[in-house]
Formats: C-alpha cells, structure tokens, sequence
C-alpha cells in the first residue's frame, strides 16, 4: 500500500501483546477494582514490552520511497 509505515508481523505481535495487557488492567480496574488481575495486565504488558526489545521493534518500519509530484503547470 502506497504511503504505508506499516512494521512486520515479529513487531505487531508485541504491540498485540501490549494491547491485550492494557485490555486486561483496564478491564480489572472496573471489575472493582481487581487488583490481582491489574498486576497481571501488568505482566502482561512487561513481557510485550520484552518482546518489543528482543524484535528491535523501533528499527523495524518500512517506509515507502518518496512520491514525486507530477506537476505540469509550468
């Protein structure tokens, strides 16, 4: 797709992982709040976040060459 900073699978599945322990803190803070299971969206999130490190996850972006704008005003 012309445009796209999309990354690779390796670094969406971090940012899943991520996502899946907000989603669970988040959850767990209005179940009452749960605190056990806030930590363990805690966890959840720190191992995402070791994932993140282990794929390199912020040399991971493929960028698109630049587009040239065919201007024929002149």
């Amino acid at each position: 797709m012309a445009g796209s900073h999309g990354g690779s699978l390796k670094s969406w599945l971090a940012v899943i992982v991520i996502l899946i322990g907000f989603t669970v803190g988040g959850v767990a803070l209005c179940l009452g709040p749960n605190w056990t299971l806030v930590w363990v969206g805690a966890g959840i999130i720190a191992v995402g976040g070791v994932i993140a490190l282990v794929v390199d996850i912020f040399s991971d972006v493929i960028i698109d060459a630049p587009r040239v704008s065919q201007d024929n005003h002149g």
